[in-house]
């Protein structure tokens, strides 16, 4: 997925991420939550950490499940539905003021073993009606938002009608993402529907291929009145490469104008190829990151950032895209220690210019 370092960057980044990578940052001495800023956690993490409780606590308005509502834990077989995990997380963000999202109805991986017994069209699609009606159904009125379908687009689409090869597209064709759609709609009508996707932010033809891709799904599904609300922007970012802030700002405005709603679900940066130096390495995230949450609240505000994870500690890059130097990953707001980092002071500017 990844692409090879195509810069060599400059000692002035630093001052272009923010002039806070001098001296204390801003989050710091900033108690106050950042309003529409949040974080994926795992249940049994905040039972251990009280550390990454507080951190939650501290800067979050809302939590996303990282594992609870996917199908091998909300459904380990075919005629049984868990809540429990996910009821947990529930019950955590209420007891904390903050509110929840749902990830995810319908993805091509992480499917539980016994899906591979759906060989036919029709179990396929009562398999999914049924999934989605029941989950959905349980949560009505108490989540924000589902991704609803994640990860459609291919890896590096050949032509913007390519869909990724799944289960539910091998069996279903598009029409798929048209019934999820239409399943969680008439279980919750008023929690906001989400198509979600990554790899739109960056400069480069993978990149260009996969917003035409997404642009094309996205048409395709308002063309035929399924009921989508909103695209998410996963945002793991690349840190070695440049957003591409001319196509990702007419990629925003176009779904903008087809009034629906613009939110970064999953957002990080992978540091695997960048400088060893501390300092000259969080200021390239914080740019990355500064270029693709300016380029989107140029237009309007953006009312939801959730980052995947709040601390070093916690996050998936650190598992599976080590650095070659073997240095800890910093992909996220706050170190391992959780400590605030520019990463940090970008959200804060940015969701303070949107309260």
């Amino acid at each position: 997925m990844k692409i090879n370092r195509r810069e060599v960057i400059a000692g002035g980044l630093a001052a272009a991420a923010s002039a806070v990578v001098r001296g204390a940052p801003l989050a710091a001495s900033a108690g106050d939550r950042r309003n529409g800023y949040g974080a994926a956690v795992t249940l049994a993490d905040l039972q251990s950490d009280v550390r990454l409780k507080d951190a939650v606590t501290r800067y979050c308005t809302q939590i996303v499940p990282v594992y609870e509502l996917k199908w091998p834990t909300v459904r380990p077989d075919a005629h049984t539905f868990s809540f429990a995990k996910a009821d947990g997380l529930l019950d955590f963000a209420r007891q904390n003021g903050l509110t929840m999202r749902g990830h995810n109805l319908v993805w091509y991986a992480d499917l539980p073993a016994w899906t591979k017994e759906i060989k036919d069209a029709p179990t396929a699609e009562r398999t999914l009606r049924d999934h989605i009606a029941t989950v959905v159904s349980y949560y009505r009125g108490k989540l924000t938002s589902w991704d609803v379908v994640n990860e459609a687009i291919p890896d590096f689409p050949k032509r913007p009608t390519e869909r990724r090869p799944s289960l539910w597209q091998n069996l279903l064709g598009d029409s798929y993402i048209r019934t999820a759609f239409r399943a969680a709609a008439d279980a919750d009508p008023d929690v906001q529907l989400v198509l979600n996707d990554y790899d739109i932010e960056s400069v480069g033809e993978r990149f260009a291929a996969r917003r035409a891709a997404l642009r094309n799904l996205v048409s395709d599904l308002l063309d035929t009145g399924t009921p989508i609300n909103a695209v998410g922007l996963q945002s793991h970012l690349h840190g070695e490469i440049e957003i591409d802030t001319d196509g990702l700002a007419r990629c925003v405005a176009e779904f903008r104008s087809w009034g629906l709603d613009v939110i970064v679900t999953e957002l990080d940066v992978d540091d695997r190829f960048l400088p060893a130096s501390v300092t000259e390495r969080d200021a390239i995230v914080a740019k990355r990151v500064n270029d693709v949450l300016s380029t989107i609240t140029s237009q309007a505000p953006l009312r939801s950032i959730l980052t995947w994870g709040i601390s070093d500690g916690y996050s998936w890059i650190s598992q599976m895209f080590p650095r070659p130097d073997h240095l800890p990953n910093r992909p996220l707001p706050l170190d391992a220690d959780f400590q605030p980092k520019p990463f940090m002071d970008v959200i804060t500017k940015v969701t303070r210019e949107a309260a």
